[in-house]
């Protein structure tokens, strides 16, 4: 079974609820069909209600088994638009502003997931990254004990020509753009999670620089080495290579050379860039020339899953995002 499959898989047995504010999109209805049809979650689809069964009827898609949410209608304004303002209210929000703001159907999706009537949200189809993250930062909020929210790609290895089969954990490649040290750490321990809840393994980290074990010195290996013992102080169990040059993280006879106490032993799943530049290049020449799929980006240290889309994204890749984001809901909802 193929790592897609395997979360598609998991997440149906869950029936995790997610919300889609996007509901207009034509992608975002076919992704919402397809997932309400195979049982893998339930969805509600937020916005004009009227423009919503158009955009459907136009596409040919069934939505019968969508739960559409119109919030110029529903009875949730009022204890809405109370709960946005005691969240804002410190930062200058009135309720009047409170008010309009629970009509846009982000801001009401995610209200919906706060309330509890919705297990995570996926948002990113139309809205840029940017709305989709300040929104959710201000209503969601910050896991506990989390510093920095952040984000990664899932990405999937499956052409005859990888050397590395599977599936593996990019990040930060979408969020946090000059991460300090204390930032790369928490970067770093919140992929070994999401490495250990996707990919069903547990994580081994690298934590990429242009230096290997103190090969280069330079303020930027540095700040590489510094996150990397953060990590291992916080979590001496996980396994994790200090500064490490792309090959020696993924190739075992490459890491024997340069690195022969490595714990990771050239067979990462998680690789740790640097700072978002790093990451972002790496990530798509990884997809576009090296033809891995990427999923994502999602994202990481949030209270509850919230997850944004590529604006050039397609129905498919909807549809894997939403099966993610129900397979992170369940784990979020699991006892400690």
């Amino acid at each position: 079974m193929s790592i897609l499959d395997s979360i598609v898989a998991r997440a149906r047995k869950h029936a995790s609820h997610i919300v889609l504010c996007e509901g207009q999109d034509p992608r975002i209805q076919q992704a919402a069909a397809r997932i309400v049809a195979e049982g893998i979650a339930r969805i509600s689809l937020v916005g004009d209600a009227r423009a919503i069964a158009e955009c459907a009827s136009q596409g040919n898609v069934n939505l019968d088994n969508v739960q559409i949410i119109d919030p110029q209608s529903s009875s949730l304004i009022p204890q809405f638009a109370e709960t946005l303002y005691q969240l804002r209210a410190a930062k200058g929000m009135t309720r009047e502003q409170a008010l309009q703001a629970v009509f846009d159907p982000l801001c009401f999706a995610n209200l919906m997931v706060h309330s509890g009537l919705a297990d995570g949200s996926v948002a990113g189809a139309v809205h840029t990254t940017a709305n989709v993250v300040r929104t959710a930062l201000q209503i969601i909020g910050k896991a506990p004990e989390t510093r920095t929210v952040s984000s990664f790609f899932l990405m999937l290895f499956d052409k005859p020509w990888h050397p590395c089969p599977g599936g593996m954990i990019f990040s930060d490649c979408g969020l946090v753009i000059d991460p300090d040290e204390e930032q790369l750490a928490d970067i770093a321990l919140a992929a070994a999670e999401s490495a250990r809840h996707l990919l069903g393994e547990e994580p081994r980290i690298a934590m990429l620089s242009f230096s290997t074990a103190g090969s280069a010195s330079h303020p930027l290996v540095d700040k590489v080495i510094n996150a990397s013992k953060r990590v291992q102080q916080a979590r001496p169990d996980i396994l994790i290579d200090e500064d490490l040059q792309l090959d020696a993280a993924l190739r075992p006879e490459i890491t024997l050379r340069k690195l022969p106490a490595s714990k990771v032993q050239g067979r990462a799943n998680v690789l740790v860039f640097p700072d978002l530049s790093a990451g972002n290049i790496g990530y798509k020449l990884v997809e576009h020339i090296g033809g891995a799929v990427a999923i994502g980006p999602l994202l990481q240290g949030l209270n509850r899953p919230t997850n944004d889309l590529s604006r050039s994204c397609s129905a498919n890749d909807i549809y894997y995002v939403i099966a993610v984001t129900a397979l992170q809901s369940a784990s979020n909802n699991q006892p400690p």
